[in-house]
C-alpha cells in the first residue's frame, strides 16, 4: 500500500486533488470542520502529504491549529498565498502549487495554464494531476515559485478587482479596458513587493498575467470573493503606507 496523505478542506479543490491521489494508489484521510485533526495525527502520524486545500481566509488559523508532527509534510495550493504566509508559522519547506484550474460546484475542473509546483512532494501533486489531465510542472527553485505565486496574485487581484469597476470577462477588460487594468496591476504589485520584501520583474509579471488571460478569455473577471480581496489588498497598503489611489477610488466607487 502507498503512503497515506492527509486532504484537510474536502472542498471543490480538495475533492480534485483526492481523485488524482486515490487514482495513485494513496490511501486519502479526510479532515473536514468537524475533524479534530489531533485524533487523525495519532493514527497517521508519519503521512506522505498533508495538503491543507482550505479557503484563503482559513488558511492562518488551520495552521496554527496543524499537528507538529505534520509540519514537516504540509502542501499550500491557496489563492494569495505567499512565503511569509508558512513562515510565520515556523514552517520552512512546504510543497507549494499554484492552481491554474477552475473547479466550481456541479461542473468539471477547467484548466487556464498549467499549474507550477515546488517542494519535496511536488512530484507527487504532478504525477496526481497528471491522472485527470490536468497540466502541472516542477518548478527548480524557491525564488522561482515566489514569482509564480505572486504571478497568480497580480492575475486574480487585478481582474477580481478591475472587475468590480467594468465586469464582463477577462478578454473584455484586456481588450477595453487596459489602462485601468494596467493600473490596478502596477497598485498590486506595489503591495506584492512589500510583502515579499523586493522589487519585481513587472513586465515579466505582467506578461504572465495576459499569458492566463489568454488560456481562458472568457473567465469572469470577478465574483464574491472580489470585495474580500480588495479589502485585503488596502489592509496591507495601509499597514506598507502606499498610496494605492485606484484602489481606494475603486473601493469608494463600489
Amino acid at each position: 500500500m502507498n503512503d497515506p496523505v492527509i486532504v484537510v478542506g474536502i472542498g471543490e479543490m480538495g475533492g480534485v486533488f483526492t481523485r488524482g491521489l486515490l487514482r495513485l494508489g494513496h490511501p486519502v484521510f479526510p479532515v473536514t470542520r468537524k475533524t479534530e485533526m489531533n485524533n487523525i495525527a495519532r493514527a497517521v502520524p508519519d503521512p506522505r502529504l498533508v495538503l491543507v486545500s482550505v479557503g484563503e481566509d482559513d488558511l492562518h488559523p488551520t495552521l496554527e491549529s496543524l499537528p507538529a508532527a505534520w509540519k514537516n509534510h504540509l502542501g499550500l495550493l491557496q489563492n494569495e498565498l505567499l512565503p511569509g504566509d508558512w513562515k510565520q508559522h515556523e514552517i520552512d519547506n512546504p510543497t507549494v502549487i499554484s492552481v491554474w484550474f477552475e473547479k466550481k460546484k456541479g461542473q468539471d475542473y477547467k484548466v487556464l495554464i498549467p499549474s507550477p509546483a515546488y517542494g519535496p512532494q511536488a512530484p507527487l501533486l504532478e504525477n496526481a494531476l497528471t491522472t485527470l489531465d490536468i497540466p502541472t510542472w516542477e518548478v527548480a527553485t524557491p525564488e522561482a515559485m515566489e514569482f509564480e505565486l505572486v504571478r497568480k496574485n497580480v492575475y486574480i487581484l487585478t481582474t477580481n478587482i478591475a472587475g468590480m469597476v467594468v465586469g464582463g470577462d477577462v478578454e473584455q477588460l484586456w481588450e477595453q479596458h487596459q489602462e485601468l487594468a494596467r493600473q490596478v496591476a502596477d497598485e498590486v504589485m506595489d503591495i506584492q513587493a512589500w510583502l515579499v520584501g523586493h522589487h519585481l520583474e513587472r513586465d515579466k509579471l505582467i506578461d504572465g498575467m495576459v499569458e492566463a488571460i489568454e488560456g481562458d478569455l472568457h473567465h469572469q473577471c470577478t465574483g464574491r470573493s472580489a470585495p474580500k480581496r480588495l479589502a485585503r489588498a488596502l489592509a496591507y497598503a495601509d499597514e506598507a503606507g502606499l498610496k494605492v489611489p485606484k484602489l481606494r477610488e475603486i473601493q469608494e466607487s463600489c
